[in-house]
């Protein structure tokens, strides 16, 4: 990661003032993110009404508008509505200087008939989506989802399952990259954020592609390895572009709780010899996840997430970490059982069990909504390439995996706008 010249900066009128004295975004937004003002709006006095208003702004371009999308946009209008003091789920109401409901969307993507042409915040509750409605009131964002590409963002095994439960593929023609491309830059997007299923990998990395082409930052929550291969992330530092990725970490889900209790086994002196993770659920994810063929990388950024906060690395066939069914009735539900062997002083044989129940799509906005405001802090301080901190602490497979104290201190050292060493010197 590298940063561009800072050049000037002039202090400029908030265009949104708030009444509440303690409200987080009520500072000056050319102070935010280390005081270099709103990307692409240019350094110094804004020149339009236009400009005026996106100030203080993250604007963000979602592709793939399914159960993350909708937990997403519906913790933006809930967390609307609240003080610092009451906003309950948020690991930062006041990410420097950046509010969660600072974040709205400029641009949406699906390849689903019951979405495509639909206002974003209507068709985050169309079928197939089935997380758990907390914020029913979400206001009209005015961003109608467009038509995407396709690619191998379909399996055709979904056919096979009621059209309730699987996307249903829209006969629109699809976007163009130029299209794509237009669209972000027409919109004045900020960050593009993945949402596209697991195994969608010629997918994912065509929208990489036009996000380097329209200079947007990048948050990858789906495991396609672009932050982590070195090859991709390197177009992203040519570019003068920062990404966040790759798999995003749930805010307290089964790989996070896995990586704490295996680390804990570190510290505390006992050799984990054995363990498995098994998931269940019943969204599109697991019914994705079916087609064993799309989770190679699934499987790999899940047991590397655990293996690299080991004590010792352990055999291959002495971890299995993974998706194992599709269980309808679940719902966005995710049931992980994990199991722990390991020995104790003396040698003494011991286990764990546990068992997790969460509603997956929240549990990964809580993530989501930070990892975009890290992501344009990065804008906002000419940063360039995989921002190292926020991708360790937010994703299972980051560039450079960290423990997650030490990614927790980093993260934090970043948001402040304090050095942070380089991830191959932690």
């Amino acid at each position: 990661m590298r940063g561009r010249p800072e050049g000037v900066t002039r202090t400029l009128p908030d265009p949104h003032p708030r009444d509440s004295a303690d409200s987080a975004d009520s500072a000056d937004p050319a102070t935010r993110g280390s005081g270099l003002g709103a990307r692409g709006l240019g350094l110094g006095t804004p020149d339009s009404e236009l400009e005026e208003e996106l100030l203080g702004k993250i604007r963000i371009a979602i592709v793939g508008v399914g159960n993350c999308a909708s937990s997403l946009l519906q913790g933006l209008a809930y967390y609307r509505g609240k003080r610092p003091g009451g906003a309950v789920g948020l690991m930062h109401w006041d990410l420097a200087g950046y509010a969660p409901h600072d974040i709205e969307v400029s641009a949406a993507f699906d390849i689903d008939v019951r979405k495509v042409g639909k206002d974003v915040s209507e068709a985050i509750f169309e079928a197939p989506n089935c997380t758990t409605v907390f914020a029913d009131s979400v206001p009209k964002a005015g961003v109608r989802v467009r038509m995407g590409r396709i690619l191998d963002g379909f399996s055709a095994h979904l056919e096979d399952y009621p059209e309730s439960r699987r996307f249903l593929l829209s006969d629109q023609r699809e976007a163009t990259r130029d299209e794509v491309v237009a669209a972000l830059r027409e919109s004045r997007t900020d960050v593009l954020v993945n949402y596209l299923p697991v195994g969608s990998e010629r997918a994912a990395r065509f929208y990489a592609e036009c996000a380097l082409e329209a200079r947007v930052a990048m948050v990858n929550c789906m495991p396609v390895f672009l932050a982590s291969d070195s090859a991709f992330a390197a177009r992203f530092e040519e570019k003068g572009i920062p990404i966040i990725g790759d798999d995003i970490k749930a805010q307290l889900g089964a790989t996070i709780t896995h990586r704490m209790l295996t680390d804990l086994f570190r510290k505390r002196g006992v050799k984990l010899e054995r363990t498995y993770q098994l998931n269940t659920g019943g969204n599109t994810d697991f019914l994705n996840m079916l087609n064993r063929s799309r989770l190679a990388s699934k499987k790999v950024s899940k047991t590397e997430a655990v293996q690299s906060v080991a004590g010792e690395r352990l055999r291959d066939e002495d971890i299995h970490i993974g998706p194992s069914d599709y269980v309808p009735w679940q719902n966005d539900n995710k049931v992980c059982f994990l199991r722990m062997e390991g020995s104790l002083f003396g040698d003494v044989p011991m286990h764990l069990e546990l068992r997790l129940s969460v509603e997956d799509s929240p549990n990964s906005a809580g993530v989501a909504v930070d990892a975009i405001r890290c992501a344009k802090l990065a804008l906002d301080r000419g940063l360039a390439g995989p921002v190292a901190a926020p991708s360790a602490y937010f994703m299972k497979h980051p560039p450079h995996q960290l423990c997650d104290d030490e990614a927790y201190a980093q993260t934090e050292a970043y948001i402040r706008g304090e050095p942070v060493p380089d991830a191959e010197e932690a």
